[in-house]
């Protein structure tokens, strides 16, 4: 989904055939002004989008941004101002915060997170547990807070994993598979493969013909050896048991990715309000 079908979409859940209460108590040629108030501290995102949101109801609004998305906002900033219909404004003010709050407490966390390793060579990736349809927009969140993302969707990248090994009979069948399955539909697709033991890493690496190793649930310690056994041959990516206090720990094994479906399934939106004035 690109960005104006999800704001044709988002505005017509909301808004339908009309908003009866701003038609009902609002006359057309009132016009007036609003302000973006920051309520809560963390990092600005959603701009373009509410903007987008914004204009495509009505292009006469005039909008003037004060910040930017990425920026570290703080409570009584004011992100933008609006000036025009008071029945526009009063109109897309909830697609708008929606929109808005949820992106800025994704990119929030992602920074919070990313901050944490900043000094290691180890990279935060985000993962498919996103909002139906907003994935787009989770996922620039994501970069806007700090973060890389993993793949946009299930065609972006082959990644096999314990359920996929299970039903199709282990490791090497399942490597064997995909491999036939990419020649033989001409797909040029990196394979990511996951392992829940040193006993599953080793039937990797006998197969080989992968690009990234998941390992999963591993300790910080048991990591360092699986890490040390695969010596660079491969990309890694840890993943499970991760969170803010023991992050740093993983990431100073030297592990290439961390991945985290908490940036955007757990997150709580950032406090945002659009007020007259």
């Amino acid at each position: 989904m690109d960005l104006r079908d999800f704001v044709n979409e988002v505005l017509r859940e909301d808004v339908g055939p009309g908003d009866y209460t701003t038609l009902a108590t609002v006359p057309n040629h009132v016009m007036g002004k609003s302000v973006l108030l920051v309520k809560e501290n963390g990092v600005l995102a959603g701009m373009r989008v509410a903007k987008e949101i914004i204009n495509t109801f009505d292009k006469n609004i005039v909008f003037e941004a004060h910040l930017k998305d990425g920026d570290e906002i703080e409570i009584g900033q004011k992100a933008f101002h609006l000036e025009g219909s008071a029945a526009s404004m009063l109109t897309i003010e909830r697609t708008v915060l929606n929109v808005m709050q949820r992106m800025s407490g994704i990119a929030t966390k992602t920074r919070k997170i990313a901050k944490i390793i900043e000094a290691t060579d180890t990279k935060l990736l985000d993962t498919r547990k996103t909002t139906p349809l907003m994935r787009f927009l989770e996922k620039e969140a994501v970069r806007i807070g700090g973060g890389l993302n993993h793949r946009f969707g299930l065609y972006d990248m082959v990644m096999i994993k314990d359920n996929h090994v299970d039903f199709a009979g282990g490791i090497k069948p399942a490597i064997e598979k995909t491999l036939d399955y990419l020649k033989a539909n001409r797909l040029d697709l990196k394979i990511e493969i996951e392992v829940r033991n040193a006993d599953e890493l080793e039937e990797v690496l006998e197969a080989g013909g992968i690009n990234r190793i998941m390992l999963d649930n591993f300790t910080p310690d048991n990591l360092k050896k699986a890490l040390d056994r695969i010596d660079g041959k491969y990309e890694t990516e840890a993943s499970g048991g991760i969170n803010e206090d023991n992050i740093l720990v993983y990431a100073l094994t030297g592990v290439n990715f961390i991945s985290s479906g908490a940036l955007t399934h757990s997150v709580k939106s950032l406090d945002l309000s659009l007020k007259a004035v």
